[in-house]
């Protein structure tokens, strides 16, 4: 067993950091905003996706997307697009 916790302390440090920031998203609807989206951040993160890449590739092709294949951009089921793999 290690003798110390840094590595847990370095994982939860901003959202203890983020916090205080949180009391003023702006509303309740903000605030449910921006929980999903740090989810959906965290999320590609655990499974080892590149947050930036993961939520621009989502982003381009959410418009196009058949409401029953919603679930293919989740980020346990997101493989890049073919012709995106140049980012």
């Amino acid at each position: 067993m290690p003798i110390d916790n840094n590595w847990v302390e370095n994982q939860i440090r901003p959202w203890a950091l983020g916090r205080s920031n949180w009391l003023f998203a702006g509303s309740l609807r903000s605030g449910q905003r921006a929980a999903a989206v740090m989810s959906l951040i965290q999320s590609a993160k655990l499974n080892g996706h590149d947050p930036y890449a993961y939520l621009k590739d989502v982003l381009t092709r959410l418009p196009m997307q058949k409401n029953n294949s919603i679930a293919e951009l989740l980020p346990q089921n997101w493989k890049l697009a073919a012709a995106k793999k140049e980012l």
